[in-house]
């Protein structure tokens, strides 16, 4: 079905705010179906997977109905696991965060009744509980049920799994007559149906049909990963899967941005899509991705809908998608057209719930590893060199340097070291270690360029004063190779100063003494300004404009 963005719901501007900040900006399905007759008072009975997303479903309208002047319980949700009261009610207080006198309230057993009466004593609105622990404080007099407008049954067949029936209808009998109610549940059994007859009114039926995976070559990994360590984590597996083509897909516009600056300072080629992101822009980001005009794309859900991409190696879930419909999606972006896929998803504490939802959910399997090691990293990648190298020798398609090589042997070096020290030359941890004289007697033959984001090429021809791209004019900048300077400082320096997208930085041609850096013509006037002045790596910097000779 087609998904509704949020804003279309007439939502309160707090909710609006608090979905905003989570970086949710389009419906589920089962959300896009469920939460316009929930608003309007109806009752609802909605059919779906654990994993698709229903917890906002029920819970965005709960917290609409919630009078904030009522200090007393007014939305009652009753779910079968403590697992599933904690991680509901963890959504709910994200939900309320900018709504200013609603407390939410999880109650379940193994926890203290002491935190429990304190909680209803102080007059929280929306409780969220275990059936048998919400009839204890009802029958104890601690929960009283008077004020209750709105009453949701979540994964209700897991409830009559569970033998919670007759303690349902209890609960349910004790609400006022004229409350609303949400049932949920994957299955429909007859003692489902026989509740919703007796306790609903004409309820709204809504049928969410589950999906399965269609990418059956996806190798799919989950790592336990906590947020402080997620980008480490991630950059050496990018390096330890020597990744050509990827998408890391985050949760917010934010991280999005936040990652992207992070990782163009490592030296990485990136760029990024988001809903802040113009159409234009948008465009000119997937041309240049199609033609692998840099390594990763870092993107939300909605930014990335549509994308078709060829050649995907690897799709990483730095954050976890909202429901189970946004894995498939993200995953498929790799192992198309019969080719081995790679899905590698980052989870963090209780997370670990939410990924077994969506697991169920999708049917799909995915296993656990544990994070490599940096030693690990560096024997992957030495091995990944070498078997390049042997395919090299094999295949015995270069041209030949015997020439070259003789002089060196004649000059006493012996074939071992000779050998290293052109290794080393390719390893950039070794490159760093060479001595900067070293690097000036080659830098006249090696000049590098750079694309948008910190992708690199070598380039033999001489450097030139006007850019070869269309709306791009090139700079000078007063530092280069000298300087121990590299092509994701400057990214880094002019996005972080200037406040450019990465995607408005093109070519970089790093000189002895400068470098030539291509910007959209458009933000030109805008680092000259910027960019005065500007120190870096000890260096005062300065751009401007180049001319030919």
């Amino acid at each position: 079905m087609q998904k509704k963005l949020f804003i279309e719901f007439g939502l309160s501007s707090e909710v609006l705010k608090a979905i905003d900040r989570l970086g949710f900006e389009e419906a589920s399905p089962i959300q896009s179906q469920a939460i316009p007759p929930l608003l309007e008072g109806k009752d609802v009975l909605g059919q779906s997977q654990t994993g698709s997303g229903k917890t906002l479903a029920f819970a965005i309208p709960g917290i609409e109905k919630v009078d904030v002047s009522l200090k007393a319980p007014q939305v009652l949700i009753l779910c079968p696991t403590r697992e599933l009261v904690v991680q509901v009610a963890e959504e709910v207080n994200k939900l309320i965060f900018f709504k200013k006198g609603i407390r939410e309230l999880p109650i379940y057993g193994g926890q203290s009744y002491e935190r429990q009466f304190r909680g209803l004593n102080e007059g929280a609105q929306i409780i969220i509980g275990t059936p048998g622990r919400i009839l204890d404080h009802i029958e104890r007099g601690s929960l009283k049920l008077e004020q209750i407008r709105m009453v949701v049954l979540d994964e209700a067949d897991r409830m009559l799994d569970m033998g919670f029936l007759e303690d349902i209808k209890r609960i349910l009998s004790q609400t006022p007559s004229e409350r609303q109610m949400a049932l949920f549940s994957a299955t429909l059994p007859r003692p489902i149906l026989q509740l919703v007859e007796k306790f609903t009114s004409d309820a709204m039926r809504i049928r969410i049909e589950a999906q399965t995976l269609t990418v059956p070559a996806i190798d799919q990994i989950y790592y336990e990963v906590n947020r402080r360590s997620k980008l480490e984590v991630l950059c050496r597996l990018i390096d330890m899967h020597d990744v050509k083509l990827g998408i890391i897909f985050c949760a917010t516009k934010r991280m999005v941005d936040e990652l992207i600056d992070h990782l163009i300072a490592r030296g990485y080629s990136v760029d990024k899509l988001h809903g802040d992101i113009s159409q234009k822009m948008r465009e000119r980001v997937v041309a240049k991705f199609r033609k692998r005009g840099f390594e990763f794309l870092v993107a939300t859900d909605v930014a990335a809908r549509g994308l078709d991409v060829e050649d995907i190696d690897i799709v990483f879930n730095y954050d976890l998608p909202q429901d189970g419909e946004d894995y498939v999606h993200r995953i498929g972006r790799t192992g198309r057209a019969g080719r081995d896929g790679k899905a590698i998803t980052f989870v963090e504490g209780r997370e670990i719930y939410k990924l077994q939802d969506i697991m169920r959910f999708t049917k799909g399997h995915m296993r656990r590893e544990r994070i490599p090691s940096l030693e690990e990293v560096e024997e992957r990648r030495a091995s990944l060199f070498f078997e390049t190298l042997r395919q090299i020798l094999e295949d015995g398609k270069y041209p030949r340097q015997d020439a070259l090589i003789d002089r060196l042997l004649d000059q006493g070096h012996s074939p071992t070291d000779i050998a290293s020290a052109l290794i080393s030359l390719l390893n950039p941890e070794d490159r760093n270690k060479i001595s900067e004289s070293s690097k000036r007697e080659h830098s006249e033959v090696q000049e590098q360029n750079v694309g948008r984001g910190g992708s690199l090429s070598q380039s033999k021809g001489r450097s030139t004063a006007t850019s070869h791209e269309e709306g791009m004019t090139r700079l000078s900048m007063n530092v280069g190779r000298a300087h121990r300077i590299r092509p994701g400082d400057i990214v880094g320096m002019i996005v972080g100063t200037a406040q450019l997208e990465p995607s408005q930085i093109g070519a970089i041609q790093l000189l002895p003494k400068n470098s030539l850096v291509d910007i959209s013509t458009d933000q030109v006037s805008r680092v000259l300004k910027k960019m005065k002045g500007v120190r870096f790596k000890g260096h005062q910097v300065h751009f401007s404009k180049t001319t030919d000779s």
